[in-house]
C-alpha cells in the first residue's frame, strides 16, 4: 500500500451518510429512554437523569469513533491480533468477576460491575472479532487460490478463531450474544469468495438443524436431550415465545405487554410521550415498544427505514473503497447491526424468542453502544482514508 497526498478537507472525508442516520437513531433513543423512565413504575429514577446518563455514553462513543477512524486499513490489520487478545482476556476475566446480582436475575455471567455501572465485555469482543476475522480471511485469500480444498481450509480457520469465543460465551450462559457471532461468521463467509458448492450445502444443513432444534424444544423428550446445551431460563423464554398470552413467567408477561403496547399504537400512535401500557425493561430490551406505542405503525416503519438506509450506505462505502480487507470488516459490522435490529424488533413483536439483544444506537446502555460505535468508526475509516492510499493487489497491503 503506497501513501499518496490527500488534499481533501477533513469535513469532506467524513461519511455524513453514515453519521446522520446514526445521529437520528441516537435522538430517537434519547426520546424513548425519557418516555420509558417517565412512565416506569419500578423507580428507575428521574427521566432527566436517565437521558443524561445515556447522553454521556453517546459523548464517550463519539470520542471512540473519532479515535477508531484514525486507523487506516494497514493499521487495523496490524492491531487485529492485539484487540482480539484483549477481548478474549475480558471474556475470561468476567467468568470470575461477573456481577452476581445480574447473574441471579438473568442466568448470564456476562457483566462486570464497576461501582454503579455494569459493563458487558462481549459487546467489545464483537468488533474485535470482526477485525480478526477480516484479517484471517484477507491473509488466506492473498496466499491461496480459491479451490475446494483451500476453501475448506479457510472455513476451518474461521471456526478455529470462533471456537474460543463460543466456548467462553457458553460458560457465561449468553446464548443470545453467541448468535450474533454466528451471524457475523455467516456474513463474512458469504463474501469471502468461498465456492457456492460449499456454501449452499452448509447453510442448508444449518437451516435443517435450526428447524430440528425448534421442533425438539416443543416436546418433552426433545427438551431432555437439549437440556445438556440450554439452561432452564432459556426454555422459559421459548415457552413465552410460543404462547405469550398464556405463559405465567416474567418473560411471557414482558413479551405480552410489549405486543399490547405496540398494538395500542395502531397506525399513527397515541401521541408524543403518551404511554398507557406498562412494559418491563422498556428502556433497554423492549424500547421498540415505546416507538410503537407513541408513534404507531408509521413511526415503527420509519425507524426500520432509517436502519435500512444506514445499511445501504455502509454497502455503498464498501464498494467505493474497493479494498478486500475493508469489505470483510464492513460485512461483519453490517451483520452485527442487522442481526441486532432483526432480533430486537422480532422479539418485541413475538416473531422471535426473547434474547436480551439491544436495539442498536437506541436502547439504553453503554457497552452495547460502544461496541456498535466501534463498528461505525471502522466503517467511517474507509472513506476517511480512501484517498490516502493506493492499494496494490500484491501482498497484504
Amino acid at each position: 500500500m503506497v501513501k499518496v497526498e490527500n488534499k481533501t478537507s477533513l469535513i469532506d472525508r467524513i461519511a455524513w451518510n453514515i453519521v446522520i442516520p446514526v445521529v437520528l437513531l441516537a435522538l430517537i433513543g434519547l426520546y424513548a429512554i425519557y418516555v420509558a423512565y417517565a412512565n416506569d413504575t419500578s423507580n428507575l429514577g428521574s427521566p432527566v437523569k436517565g437521558v443524561l446518563m445515556q447522553a454521556a455514553w453517546y459523548l464517550i462513543s463519539i470520542g471512540i469513533v473519532a479515535f477508531v477512524m484514525q486507523f487506516d486499513a494497514e493499521q487495523l490489520y496490524k492491531i487485529a491480533p492485539y484487540v482480539f487478545g484483549l477481548g478474549i482476556f475480558l471474556l475470561i476475566a468476567v467468568l470470575f468477576l461477573y456481577n452476581r446480582q445480574v447473574a441471579a436475575t438473568t442466568g448470564a455471567k456476562s457483566w462486570f460491575k464497576l461501582g454503579p455501572l455494569t459493563f458487558q465485555p462481549s459487546e467489545i469482543m464483537k468488533p474485535a472479532f470482526i477485525l480478526m476475522l477480516a484479517r484471517v480471511v484477507h491473509k488466506h485469500n492473498q496466499q491461496f487460490a480459491h479451490t475446494l480444498r483451500n476453501d475448506w481450509i479457510l472455513i476451518g480457520k474461521i471456526f478455529l478463531w470462533l471456537l474460543p469465543v463460543a466456548i467462553l460465551l457458553k460458560l457465561q450462559n449468553d446464548f443470545g450474544t453467541m448468535l450474533v457471532f454466528f451471524a457475523i461468521v455467516g456474513g463474512v463467509i458469504l463474501v469471502s469468495g468461498i465456492t457456492w458448492k460449499i456454501i449452499i450445502p452448509a447453510f442448508s444443513i444449518v437451516a435443517v438443524l435450526a428447524t430440528g432444534v425448534i421442533i425438539l424444544v416443543t416436546t418433552t423428550a426433545g427438551r431432555q436431550l437439549l437440556s445438556h446445551f440450554f439452561q432452564a431460563y432459556q426454555f422459559t423464554r421459548i415457552d413465552s415465545w410460543l404462547s405469550p398470552s398464556t405463559g405465567t413467567s416474567d418473560s411471557a408477561y414482558q413479551l405480552w405487554q410489549s405486543m399490547q403496547a405496540i398494538g395500542s399504537g395502531q397506525i399513527f400512535g397515541n401521541g408524543f410521550g403518551k404511554i398507557s401500557v406498562y412494559v418491563p425493561v422498556r428502556g433497554s430490551d423492549m424500547i421498540y415498544s415505546v416507538i410503537g406505542e407513541t408513534f404507531g405503525f408509521v413511526g415503527s416503519v420509519a425507524v426500520i427505514l432509517i436502519y435500512l438506509y444506514l445499511i445501504i450506505q455502509m454497502v455503498k462505502i464498501t464498494f467505493d473503497t474497493r479494498n478486500a480487507f475493508y469489505s470483510y470488516i464492513s460485512t461483519g459490522v453490517i451483520m452485527m447491526i442487522l442481526f441486532h435490529v432483526f432480533e430486537n424488533i422480532g422479539m418485541s413483536i413475538d416473531l422471535l424468542p426473547l434474547t436480551g439483544i439491544p436495539l442498536p444506537f437506541i436502547s439504553q446502555g453503554g457497552s452495547a453502544l460502544i461496541g456498535n460505535m466501534i463498528g461505525i468508526g471502522m466503517i467511517l475509516s474507509m472513506k476517511f482514508h480512501n484517498k490516502d492510499y493506493m492499494f496494490s493487489t500484491a501482498g497484504d497491503f
